[in-house]
Order: C-alpha cells, then sequence, then structure tokens
C-alpha cells in the first residue's frame, strides 16, 4: 500500500465499522459503543485506502484548553513504514492546537513519538479478570447526577484538567460511588461497560486505602463479572489489584509533550484512568 493511494479525512461516525476492524487486528476490546463515547468526546483523522477502507485513525480528546489526549493510533498492519502514523500525528498536532498534549504509547509506538518531543512521564498497567466475592465496604454511598459539579471539581483538581465532558459521558453510561467525610466530598469513583466487561476509573482518592475501598465497592458488587482496571504504576494499588484477581497483562507508558509538571504533590491523586485512551 503506497502513500499516495491513501486519504487522511476527518473521523465521523461512518468510518466506525473500519475502526472496529483496525482495533480487532491489534486485539484490542474497543466494542462499536467504547469507538463512538471516544469520538463524542474528541476530533480526529482516518486514513483510507483506494478502497475506502480505514487503513489507520487518530483521536484528539481535550480537555478545555487545558490539555488534550491523543488516542487511538492506530495504522493498518499493510500501511506501516510509510510515513502514515507521522501523517496522522501531523493531524493529531492541528486539531490540538496550542494545548499540551499527552497519550499512553505502545512499545512499537515509543520511537515515533519521542522524535515528536514526547517525554516519557510513567508506566500504566492494565488488570483485568474476574473478581471472587468481596466483602461490601462501608463508607461508600451510590452517587447521581446532583453529585457531578462535586466530582468535576475533585477531578479538576487531581487531573489538573477540565474533564466536565468525559464526566457527563461517563454519567450516561455508568455509575459514580462516592466518599464523604464531615460532608466534603473526598473519592470518587466511576464504572461503565467497556470492551469485553467493564471499566472502573477514572478513581480518584487523596489516598490508596480510599481508593481500593471505592474498587471494592464495585468489584464486589459484580462477582464473576469481567472488569479492567488501569493504574499508575506508582499509585501502590497494582499488588491488591492481582490479590483480588485481576491479573496484569500489559500497559503502556505515559508521555507528555512538553514535559508535564510532576503529580506526585497532588492531593487528591488518579489511582486509575477512565482507560488508556481517555486518561
Amino acid at each position: 500500500m503506497q502513500q499516495d493511494e491513501i486519504e487522511l479525512r476527518a473521523f465521523e461516525p461512518d468510518h466506525i465499522e473500519g475502526a472496529v476492524a483496525l482495533s480487532r487486528q491489534e486485539n484490542w476490546p474497543h466494542r462499536p459503543q467504547d469507538w463512538q463515547m471516544a469520538l463524542q468526546l474528541s476530533s480526529g483523522s482516518v486514513a483510507l485506502d483506494d478502497q475506502g477502507r480505514v487503513a489507520g485513525t487518530i483521536l484528539v480528546t481535550p480537555y478545555g484548553m487545558d490539555c488534550a489526549m491523543i488516542n487511538m493510533v492506530i495504522v493498518d498492519r499493510n500501511a506501516r513504514g510509510k510515513g502514515l502514523g507521522r501523517r496522522l500525528m501531523d493531524r493529531a498536532f492541528a486539531l490540538a492546537g496550542n494545548r499540551p498534549l499527552r497519550l499512553v504509547a505502545t512499545l512499537d509506538g515509543m520511537p515515533l513519538y519521542e522524535k515528536l518531543g514526547f517525554v516519557p512521564s510513567g508506566t500504566i498497567l492494565q488488570h483485568q479478570g474476574q473478581v471472587a466475592a468481596l466483602d461490601a465496604p462501608g463508607g461508600v454511598e451510590a452517587a447521581d447526577t446532583r453529585n457531578l459539579p462535586e466530582i468535576k471539581a475533585l477531578d479538576r483538581d487531581a487531573y489538573g484538567a477540565d474533564r466536565e465532558a468525559l464526566i457527563d459521558a461517563l454519567a450516561e453510561r455508568g455509575q459514580f460511588a462516592v466518599i464523604r467525610r464531615n460532608g466534603a466530598l473526598q473519592a470518587y469513583a466511576a464504572i461503565r461497560p467497556f470492551g469485553r466487561g467493564e471499566v472502573i476509573g477514572p478513581v480518584i482518592a487523596g489516598n490508596a486505602e480510599d481508593a481500593r475501598t471505592l474498587i471494592r465497592f464495585f468489584a464486589g458488587s459484580r462477582p464473576g463479572a469481567f472488569l479492567r482496571v488501569d493504574t499508575d504504576s506508582r499509585t501502590g494499588i497494582a499488588g491488591w489489584l492481582e490479590e483480588i484477581g485481576l491479573v496484569h497483562v500489559g500497559g503502556g507508558v505515559t508521555m507528555d509533550r512538553p514535559p508535564g509538571k510532576s503529580a506526585e504533590q497532588a492531593r487528591p491523586k488518579v489511582y486509575a484512568l477512565a482507560n488508556q485512551a481517555l486518561g
């Protein structure tokens, strides 16, 4: 497949079927509904071959003007090594404007991203599997749309960017749980259908104990269900996730352009991502 046979166009909903086929080629679990949510929050480009088939994808998910996530970067195996990945990234840069950029890279993608000025900032560990019955923890309450303003404010403090649109999309598709102390919101988590089952995330908390409590709250209500949690290796909860039955199956490297500020000082912290694509 030659580069002059490939056309880049704006990513539209009618490209989702081809994008799903491309992600399945990579053994990614994304359903059409997962692509639809990502596209709802994003703008992007697709690469079409001379038969009109999707040969590459890229999305840019803006979080206000604070930053943007580059995600769903896939190039068909038959089109690799010809500069298509670079062309898609150039489109992503144009869509992102002046926003700082974040992404979660595969090892295959890292060399290109490093050439484009991205700097590694952490490691994401993907855990998934079926959880045995867990005791329901105390101190957690289910949340509803009335709690969204508080959830959005807490999320902004932890993530360092305005993710209101993401949280609204999660509210359309899933559930939230929160921890309060003295009437003040201390931590929250979300769960939604994704891939082979459900994903727990984001999980935002001031400490690991609260993060584990929120994950236990959702996991304990779904014994035998297939669950996924994506966490940064620095959060310290990866070992506990394995203890409850969520096996480490992969992950990626977080990268920033330009290098971001350290999140180590932030309280609360991001203990689990919405997923690797959305941060």
